[in-house]
């Protein structure tokens, strides 16, 4: 089998509504944008899709110097094709999202050509998982209590942050959700990092006095050394490397320092699948967690197929809250069935709709 063509497929959506952000200062919905399909065609009939919020960019990319390096390749030779992705960005400096794009188009030709769905493919570990809520930035606390409390009778078990970014605020909020939902509902915190070392500090302590579950991304994830003083001066574990470029490479410096209790991996930010199952298997390889950043179809395969998650990330975007569609009443993500990654469900080839927000997953 050989790949004859490299498409991209623009697709205009419309603005999220209503508008959110991650934290004061970072912007989490966009404006109406262009998104952009990957599509790979084989000489015997199987297309692989991703999907990419920039489509444009995706367009640049694929004309310039994606294009001429996939037409002919064997789809099935993910990891050759992986490693000179990563050859093009000593070139190019990807962003980080774009080889992820590039290995789930061959991951979903992969599954079509088993016949089985990917997460069958890579080998599943599980066919559920939970789901937790993760909130963007709402306006009061007791906003985010309302908040908490919808997602608990939605069937949400866990609760993850983000909040203002304001070390003072936060650090009251995240003691008053605590004090609201008792001791035996799971919290996280994400900072988006927002923080500098003495703010992070602060707000880690609290944390720990509040029993959270994890410490998310509190600083830039520039300086391991700064995450290394972090896990020194807090009791909170700390979920580490969600944003730094370089797939396991990276995560292998966060763990080499001790400073992390766990670790994040997922296709967005980490080189697709490929890379996100190195991390998965680094991070075992040290008994610790690798927790699935972000939702969406590929991100579900991979919380099936690794034994070291233990949770599929909800975005919680409104209030009132409204469920995430894959997520059913108990609170669970079911695998998929389908081969392939399954975006079949929700576009045809032949036919884009305007609007496949709701399927694909949204970077954090």
């Amino acid at each position: 089998m050989k790949i004859v063509s490299v498409d991209v497929r623009l697709v205009d959506e419309p603005a999220v509504t209503p508008p959110f952000r991650w934290r004061d200062g970072l912007p989490g919905s966009d404006g109406p944008r262009t998104g952009g399909w990957l599509v790979l065609t084989t000489d015997e009939g199987p297309r692989g899709y991703a999907y990419c919020r920039r489509g444009p960019l995706l367009v640049d990319m694929v004309d310039r110097r994606i294009r001429d390096e996939l037409v002919g390749a064997d789809p099935l030779r993910r990891e050759w094709l992986w490693h000179r992705m990563w050859e093009l960005d000593r070139i190019e400096e990807f962003p980080v999202y774009i080889q992820g794009v590039i290995d789930d188009a061959l991951w979903d030709l992969a599954g079509k050509t088993a016949g089985l769905p990917v997460h069958e493919v890579i080998g599943s570990f599980r066919d559920a998982i939970p789901a937790y809520a993760s909130t963007v930035t709402f306006g009061s606390v007791e906003e985010y209590l309302d908040v908490a409390d919808q997602c608990l009778e939605l069937g949400y078990p866990a609760i993850k942050l983000h909040a203002w970014g304001d070390v003072r605020k936060d650090a009251k909020l995240c003691a008053a959700l605590r004090e609201h939902v008792g001791d035996d509902v799971p919290l996280m915190y994400d900072g988006s990092a927002g923080f500098d070392l003495i703010d992070a500090v602060y707000l880690g302590r609290v944390l720990s006095e509040a029993d959270y579950a994890w410490y998310e991304e509190p600083m830039r994830e520039f300086s391991v050394t700064a995450y290394r003083r972090l896990a020194e001066r807090v009791d909170v574990p700390l979920l580490v490397a969600e944003t730094s470029d370089g797939a396991h490479m990276n995560t292998a410096d966060y763990i080499a320092s001790g400073c992390a209790s766990a670790v994040r991996t997922g296709n967005a930010y980490k080189g697709g699948l490929t890379g996100a199952l190195r991390i998965a298997h680094l991070a075992d390889s040290y008994l610790l967690r690798a927790e699935v950043h972000g939702g969406g179809l590929p991100n579900t395969h991979l919380c099936m197929a690794i034994p070291n998650t233990t949770y599929y990330e909800s975005l919680v975007d409104s209030n009132p809250v409204r469920r995430a569609p894959e997520v059913d009443a108990a609170g669970l993500v079911r695998a998929p069935t389908g081969p392939g990654m399954g975006y079949e469900q929700v576009w045809n080839a032949e036919e884009p709709p305007t609007s496949i927000a709701a399927d694909v997953p949204r970077d954090r």
